[in-house]
């Protein structure tokens, strides 16, 4: 293995170590903790503001369970990671070409 494949695998391992930290460290040291959805908390600070206030939309479509719910915001997310990084390694291989054309 060259010293360069080297170290591109000591940042992956670094960067993964650093992810799984991040995501996992949440869970131990907030253990009791309340992972609510961001649309939970506007809807009760809305109501702590004015408990008289009325939604002005409606969904088309409430899901019908979480669990669908959570699957629908998955892949959302899978589609939108996946675009950014197709886009990203488009910018790649475009300057890799316009540099070997130099």
């Amino acid at each position: 293995m060259s010293i360069k494949g080297n170290n591109l695998l000591k940042k992956n391992l670094i960067l993964a170590i650093l992810v799984i930290a991040i995501a996992v460290l949440p869970l131990l040291l907030l253990k009791n903790a309340e992972f609510a959805g961001s649309d939970d908390k506007a809807k009760e600070a809305i109501t702590q503001i004015n408990s008289n206030y009325k939604p002005w939309f409606s969904p088309i479509w409430e899901p019908p369970s979480a669990e669908i719910e959570s699957l629908l915001f998955s892949i959302q997310a899978a589609i939108g990671s996946g675009i950014i990084c197709y886009y990203l390694g488009y910018l790649k291989g475009k300057s890799k070409r316009d540099e070997g054309k130099k």
